[in-house]
Order: C-alpha cells, then sequence, then structure tokens
C-alpha cells in the first residue's frame, strides 16, 4: 500500500495543520502520528516550525509581518510536498487566523486536502510543560511576544479537530487525528 492506492494512482497527500500555544503538545503529537503513518506504508514529513524557521525563514524576526510570512513560506512547502502524495504534518503556532485561513485557500485553489487541527492545551499546563523554556523567560522578563502570554493568539473557531492533548495521552491525540485521515481516505 506504500506506493499506489487501489487503483494504481499515488495515494492522495494531505497538509496536517497543528497549531496551538508553545509546549502544548503540537510536535509530538505530529510525530506520534508520523511513525503511525510510516509504518502503513504512507510517505510522510514533518515540517517542525521552529527547524523550517531556523532554514527557510532564517533573518525573520516575530512581528505580525515575519509570522505571517513563516507561516506562508511553510503553507507552500506543505502545499508542494502534499500535491506530491505526502502527508505533510505542519505542527506550526501560526498565532494569526488569517495566515491560517491564507494557507488553507491556497490549498483548496490547488485542489490539496487541508486539515486544521487545534492542539487545545492550556496555557496554565504550557507553561508547566515548557519545553523550551520559554514561559520561564517570559516570567522573568527575559522575553517578550511570547504567544498566548504577552502576544495574541487567535484560536480556530472551527478547526478540523481539536484535541485536548492534556487529557489525553499522545497515542490517544494522534489516534484521534488518524480517524480523522482515515474517514477523509487519508490514511
Amino acid at each position: 500500500m506504500s506506493g499506489t492506492g487501489a487503483s494504481g494512482t499515488p495515494p492522495r497527500g494531505a497538509t496536517i495543520w497543528l497549531t496551538g500555544l508553545p509546549s502544548a503538545g503540537k510536535t509530538t503529537i505530529a510525530r506520534a502520528l508520523a511513525a503511525r503513518l510510516a509504518a502503513e506504508g504512507r510517505r510522510v514529513e514533518v515540517l517542525d516550525g521552529d527547524e523550517v524557521r531556523e532554514f527557510l525563514s532564517a533573518g525573520l524576526g516575530f512581528s505580525r509581518d515575519d509570522r505571517h510570512t513563516n507561516v506562508q513560506r511553510i503553507g507552500f512547502v506543505a502545499q508542494l510536498l502534499a500535491s506530491h502524495g505526502v502527508i505533510a504534518l505542519v505542527p506550526v503556532i501560526a498565532p494569526y487566523a488569517d495566515s491560517r485561513e491564507a494557507v488553507r485557500k491556497r490549498h483548496q485553489e490547488a485542489g490539496t486536502d487541508y486539515l486544521e487541527v487545534h492542539v487545545a492545551t492550556p496555557v496554565e499546563v504550557c507553561s508547566e510543560r515548557d519545553v523550551k523554556g520559554l514561559y520561564a523567560k517570559q516570567a522573568a522578563g527575559a522575553l517578550t511576544g511570547l504567544t498566548g502570554v504577552d502576544d495574541p493568539y487567535e484560536v480556530p473557531d472551527a478547526p478540523d479537530l481539536r484535541i485536548h492533548a492534556h487529557e489525553q495521552t499522545v497515542d490517544e491525540s494522534a489516534a484521534a487525528l488518524h480517524a480523522v485521515l482515515a474517514r477523509r481516505g487519508l490514511a
């Protein structure tokens, strides 16, 4: 099942955008799902926001315009991968609804599947996890512009899936997302 679908055509690709606060669990869920999809023979890539920013968006800051540019660049790469049969998992904060909507629109115009997944972990839980130490730096006054604390995060109104990662295991979160992909013929 890895190379072609039932009709001999390559499997459909898609972009799965996981949005949420820093330390919400986006990348952890994406990596768990990627392992599951790869084990099923699917072509899958994880476009982690931090990694992509280092290479594709080096030099961009964290102003609204720079964040928008970063999201559009990642969205372009994801759509390109998806158009070639890859499931592109994109754990990127993407704090602004209009930026996410522009990426969705690009996918729709190209006829490429796009799903928005909100990893809805409360800021208090994210702050306790503090995977990268961002919340501690912000609390100490060494960092400003932390999404969801002193910089806005626009919660998706109607995502394709909302995961409450603080209420379930990583495997349960990945399974919930896998089920959505299966219903849409993508897994």
